[in-house]
């Protein structure tokens, strides 16, 4: 069973999406997720790790992540043969 953390910036108020991504993942990964737990931080950040491998960085990237290309790194690794029915999906432009 694998974990996510979401590390999130406190002085930016970011709970509510961090919270919001958090369930989103327990919800679709509930039998592949052991843990999603949130972790305070400061200075802007927002990231997404699973297993201690950072998979989404906002400043890294250039932004917050998208909630199905999230969606589909963790179920590459987690469950690569699930699909993800609309998140697998091509976003149109």
């Amino acid at each position: 069973m694998s974990r996510v953390t979401i590390e999130y910036c406190t002085q930016c108020r970011w709970l509510l999406r961090a919270g919001w991504i958090a369930q989103e993942l327990l919800t679709t990964f509930s039998e592949e997720l052991e843990e999603v737990s949130l972790r305070p931080g400061k200075g802007g950040v927002f990231s997404v790790c699973l297993d201690g491998d950072v998979i989404a960085d906002r400043a890294r990237d250039g932004g917050f992540p998208e909630l199905p290309r999230l969606k589909q790194q963790i179920r590459d690794r987690v469950a690569p043969e699930r699909d993800l029915g609309h998140s697998d999906r091509r976003q149109t432009p």
